[in-house]
């Protein structure tokens, strides 16, 4: 999030921000106005990608420093819900096309991609971490608050991004030919407009995950993408074992991802197989404990709610950006 650094309000400015950075790659303007995008290299390890998104992100917030200051959330706690676009054909494509629905885009979201070889493996691996998409999203919900108002959930991206088309839990192909034809038929120009929470990625060749809300430090961001890659590792490993790998169904998985918007970890989760409800804490923990993955369960929203009650929206802001470039937020 772009803020003014007087009023802590998004600040529809990126272009200008970024001018400092030209020609650097790890910057990137995005469809919002008030929106940056930071892009690492790709890494062996998240450890590796998690230590130049914090060297990328100390150097924004330097660059932008004076007029500007940066923060992450899934959505910003006070601003308008309605912001301009960036100036570009691509996004003033999409504007045209999608008319007042693109000025709500106001949402920030963490992309983790996995590289996985081999179409039919990778396919394999998307189809199967549809069904993980709601636990992700539970870890990672970071945004309670939106146009000065609690909204009642632990984020309220998901139901933004929801006004476009092609968003939420993905669909499941049963070839890599399938796919291919799902892409035609939708014959679009930029399949990067193909913008649900977990795609096969055709230019990059990696699975990517983008259900996370964006992280307010360093620290949560690493936390959540390495689930990601554990999860992806397990399932190429079982697929390649001779697996058949689970694939459930679309409205199943997000019944359990509505849970996931509302309560994120203090709500519940059925079980895609038996019905039965768990707790989302619980849940989660099971699958961290399964992967052999060491990540606290601490909750982002409830966290946003402690620090407003506190210091006030604009309080809580002001923390957003204290904590972009810091690696530590205090326990939920």
């Amino acid at each position: 999030m772009l803020l003014d650094a007087e009023t802590l309000d998004l600040a529809p400015r990126a272009a200008e921000a970024l001018a400092p950075l030209a020609g650097d790659p790890r910057f990137k303007l995005e469809m919002p106005a008030a929106q940056l995008e930071i892009v690492t290299a790709p890494h062996p390890t998240v450890a590796a990608a998690a230590a130049e998104l914090a060297r990328a992100r100390a150097d924004l917030a330097a660059a932008v420093a004076g007029p500007f200051r940066v923060a992450g959330a899934g959505a910003h706690p006070f601003a308008s819900g309605l912001g301009p676009l960036n100036p570009g054909e691509r996004y003033e494509a999409i504007g045209a096309e999608y008319a007042a629905v693109a000025q709500r885009q106001l949402v920030f979201g963490l992309h983790v991609h996995v590289a996985i070889r081999g179409p039919d493996r990778a396919l394999a691996v998307y189809n199967a971490m549809r069904s993980h998409l709601p636990e992700l999203a539970a870890l990672a919900a970071n945004a309670p608050f939106y146009e000065g108002r609690d909204s009642g959930l632990a984020s309220v991206r998901s139901r933004l991004s929801g006004l476009l088309p092609r968003q939420g839990v993905p669909p499941a192909f049963e070839s890599f030919d399938a796919y291919e034809a799902a892409l035609r038929w939708c014959d679009f120009d930029d399949p990067r407009q193909w913008w649900w929470e977990l795609r096969l990625h055709p230019a990059l060749g990696t699975v990517e995950v983008r259900v996370p809300d964006t992280q307010a430090t360093v620290e949560h961001t690493a936390q959540v993408a390495t689930v990601v890659h554990a999860l992806a590792i397990d399932l190429a490993a079982r697929h390649d074992a001779g697996e058949a790998l689970p694939v459930a169904d679309s409205w199943q998985i997000d019944q359990n991802r509505w849970s996931a918007c509302r309560h994120g970890l203090a709500g519940t989760m059925r079980d895609l197989a038996t019905g039965r409800r768990d707790e989302t804490r619980d849940r989660v923990a099971a699958l961290l404990e399964r992967l052999g993955v060491d990540v606290p369960l601490s909750d982002r929203a409830a966290r946003q709610r402690e620090i407003a009650a506190d210091r006030g929206l604009r309080g809580l802001v002001a923390w957003l950006a204290d904590g972009f470039v810091s690696p530590a937020v205090g326990p939920g």
